[in-house]
């Protein structure tokens, strides 16, 4: 057990088929499922651990013009510190992840690579953690 507070901020995006994603999300990137609430093929909340710390939350779109929260699937982007980059790399690839741009060293020190899930987001994984507090 780790001493980390759990996540405080949750980044949010909708799926048209959510399950599927986040079968895809686990397979490729290494995503832990936390808990899923839906019936059938509609999550109505889900939770995604990242093994570092953090996560995401996600939904099914919803058909509800009052929607509160309507995000438009395919337009999230995240930045996930990793700490093999190449070895995830491979494993997106051996899952089918469409990348968009290869493992490369950075001019700060960090690795990345971007790729892009079935519902058109962007994940750029990368070792850089961040500036210090």
């Amino acid at each position: 057990m780790t001493d980390s507070p759990t996540p405080q901020v949750w980044p949010t995006l909708r799926a048209i088929d959510a399950p599927a994603l986040i079968r895809f999300l686990v397979d490729a990137f290494g995503f832990e499922e936390t808990v899923v609430h839906g019936d059938g093929k509609r999550v109505d909340h889900a939770e995604l651990s990242w093994p570092l710390g953090g996560g995401i939350m996600l939904g099914s779109v919803r058909e509800d013009p009052d929607d509160p929260w309507a995000l438009k699937p395919g337009t999230f982007g995240a930045y996930v510190v990793a700490d093999d980059i190449d070895a995830l790399h491979a494993r997106a690839v051996a899952a089918g992840a469409e990348i968009t741009r290869k493992p490369f060293d950075t001019d700060y020190g960090s690795r990345d690579f971007t790729a892009r899930d079935p519902e058109g987001n962007l994940w750029s994984f990368g070792t850089y953690r961040g500036a210090p507090r």
